[in-house]
């Protein structure tokens, strides 16, 4: 049971909290005054980025009984989701990663939410529901055609939300973002294996690996490299508590996270050189399938109806909170 001296807080539970974003949320909500309970099974999240005065509890929601007891044992005011298969790797291989993942343990976590009368949920989706772009920025209101299960899987969950909001009153608030960037003091970026292209550019700066791969130069774009769009993990936790405490008035709705612009893969390299002082010695290597040349979203409705105000929108911000990080955990939670 929680103990006595939480029970004044509300509660809220951190599915995959130990993960990336997952533990920036953490790290806010307990600030902001709440009881934050992380529920991980430690697969690609980590034991160091739990917050020390979160509760952690070891475990998986394709666990039927195990979330029964978990919600029978608690009030929470709410559940956050940012777990399920994300390495884009397997998605064309292996799509029973994902379905069974994002979609068959995500309804078991719905259905008992349903079952114990919890009714706010925020769940971390992504961009790729979208496919190909067909405008820049990208509205919530752009087609949707996944070009991976990845995508597909979450896209699908989406909808089911949808379907919960209308039948079990589930009030659900979805985020579609593409590339969570940067770091806090405490919590940073660390995936096994690491695919991301900034903590693998500062892995350079670092001396753990000769140089960065550019994966394609004559994309049509200023430099010819592919654009992204960067937000720094900090903002993606602020929006994230915003759609909680707005869940509400809300009802079901979804979001993109963006900085409007976007960087081509040779302005981010440069920006981490100036941050680092490293050469960080580049390679231009053959198009990878798949790669589009401009992924960027329109966050405007977020701004708008959330009051989304990224603190760290440039580059070079959320450069120097990464590098900082990286410096003080040269092998990321690896102890």
């Amino acid at each position: 049971m929680v103990p006595s001296f939480m029970r004044d807080k509300k509660s809220v539970l951190l599915v995959g909290g130990a993960g990336y974003v997952g533990s920036a949320t953490t790290e806010q909500l307990i600030e902001r005054g709440y009881h934050a309970v992380v529920l991980d099974n430690l697969y690609q999240g980590h034991q160091d980025a739990i917050h020390p005065a979160a509760e952690f509890i070891k475990g998986s929601i394709s666990d039927e009984e195990f979330l029964d007891n978990l919600f029978g044992s608690r009030e929470f005011f709410g559940a956050m989701d940012f777990a399920g298969e994300t390495l884009i790797e397997f998605s064309m291989t292996n799509p029973n990663r994902y379905f069974q993942a994002n979609v068959v343990d995500g309804l078991k976590l719905l259905n008992a939410m349903v079952k114990h009368g919890v009714e706010r949920f925020v769940f971390s989706s992504t961009s790729a529901i979208y496919g190909e772009p067909q405008e820049i920025p990208m509205p919530e209101t752009h087609q949707k055609y996944p070009g991976n299960s990845y995508g597909e899987s979450k896209l699908i969950f989406e909808q089911i939300l949808k379907w919960y909001h209308r039948i079990h009153n589930i009030r659900s608030v979805c985020f579609r973002y593409f590339n969570a960037a940067g770091a806090s003091e405490r919590f940073g970026e660390d995936h096994r294996p690491e695919t991301h292209l900034i903590p693998l550019i500062l892995q350079v700066a670092l001396g753990q690996r000769n140089e960065i791969k550019i994966f394609g130069d004559d994309y049509p774009t200023k430099d010819g490299t592919c654009v992204r769009d960067y937000t720094h993990v900090y903002d993606l936790a602020q929006a994230h508590i915003a759609g909680l405490e707005n869940a509400d008035s809300l009802g079901h709705d979804a979001f993109n996270l963006g900085n409007g612009d976007g960087y081509t893969v040779q302005e981010v390299i440069q920006a981490a050189r100036d941050v680092t002082g490293h050469a960080i010695p580049a390679t231009i290597v053959p198009r990878r399938a798949g790669d589009v040349s401009r992924m960027v979203a329109s966050s405007e409705k977020a701004k708008s109806v959330l009051g989304w105000n990224p603190k760290f929108p440039k580059i070079h911000q959320i450069l120097e909170t990464a590098w900082k990080w990286h410096l003080q955990n040269h092998k990321g939670y690896e102890r």
